[in-house]
């Protein structure tokens, strides 16, 4: 018999209602993005996208029923992020979620946003499995991991400061790229020079796994500055090429490093930032030359959506755990 998963997803700036069949059969995945929203404001606003969610979450919940042909009866578990995120949006997602459990009497589980981008990758690959190092590279969080089974994640490097794509918003704001900066400056830098400006690379620590890209970030304002100042031509494809390669410099080189002390085969990248073509180019060659065979998820699976979301509830529900209706929101979780 089938077992039935809704995911629920409110973390940011997209609602999303999926509905999963057993452990990696997405019936449905519908997202309703704010995007066009908040670009009038430069990045997201947090009270607006908790509105916006309140609008959208129960017509989406009733079209992913209505899609997948299924009723609430049919369900058997609800899985819905619990952090980290915006804590007004969260509270929109597990609020429903709690509804959906007390009224159907199903159970409920809170899922890590984080896990949940892992998990995009056991869609896009039905034969993935642990173990398998990971880079998980989000809006606000990046994380390197060594994933030793479906719930069992050891986390090797993190961020300390501005993580990779907050960095990218925030200089695609610098030079006039508007809403969300990472498509952006993805678009403008197969025409600049990578090597146009040498922006800095934070290693941190010998052997450190961490990153840090506040110093990047500073550099590209500065030198943005600079250049107004002294009437200088701002060559905006360079910059975004040349930040860029630096950006992914980091990125990959330190999950090769791990690759090659581990040992493990298996290399895969999720979050808002895999969908980056330099990366996904970078990573494609650096894993040739070591055999390892590398794992990304499409396009519509790398952003925030909640087919992800079900598949992490479901795995962890496998493993025995689950919640109750006293879940809290915890808008600052790591993973």
């Amino acid at each position: 018999m089938s077992f039935y998963t809704m995911g629920i997803e409110t973390s940011c700036d997209e609602t999303s209602v999926s509905i999963l069949k057993d452990q990696r059969d997405v019936l449905v995945n519908l997202v309703s993005s704010q995007i066009d929203t908040h670009k009038l404001f430069g990045g997201v606003v947090p009270e607006i996208a908790s509105r916006m969610h309140l609008e959208a979450i129960n017509p989406l919940i009733e079209k992913a029923l209505l899609d997948a042909k299924l009723n609430y009866s049919d369900l058997d578990l609800i899985a819905v992020t619990k952090g980290p995120g915006l804590i007004g949006a969260l509270l929109v997602g597990i609020s429903a979620a709690k509804a959906l459990s007390i009224a159907t009497g199903k159970d409920i589980i809170g899922v890590n946003h984080m896990q949940g981008h892992i998990c995009a990758n056991y869609i896009a690959d039905k034969n993935l499995e642990p173990p398998f190092v990971t880079l998980v590279v989000s809006g606000g969080h990046t994380y390197l991991c060594v994933v030793k089974s479906y719930t069992d994640y050891e986390v090797i490097g993190t961020t300390r400061d501005d993580a990779a794509g907050e960095t990218f918003d925030k200089v695609a704001r610098s030079i006039g790229l508007g809403y969300p900066g990472g498509v952006k400056i993805d678009k403008l830098a197969k025409e600049g020079n990578s090597q146009a400006i040498d922006f800095p690379r934070a290693w941190l620590e010998k052997d450190s796994f961490d990153f840090s890209f506040s110093g990047l970030k500073t550099a590209v304002l500065n030198f943005v500055n600079e250049s107004k100042m002294k009437n200088n031509e701002i060559n905006k494809a360079d910059i975004s090429a040349s930040f860029q390669e630096a950006v992914m410099d980091v990125l990959v080189t330190k999950s090769m490093r791990l690759i090659d002390e581990s040992g493990i085969k298996k290399f895969a990248i999720s979050g808002g930032v895999a969908a980056n073509s330099r990366l996904r180019e970078l990573c494609t060659k650096e894993c040739a030359k070591r055999n390892v065979k590398f794992f990304y998820p499409p396009i519509e699976l790398c952003g925030d959506n909640a087919a992800m979301i079900a598949v992490a509830g479901f795995l962890n529900y496998q493993n025995g755990k689950s919640d109750n209706n006293y879940l809290k929101v915890y808008p600052n979780l790591s993973l």
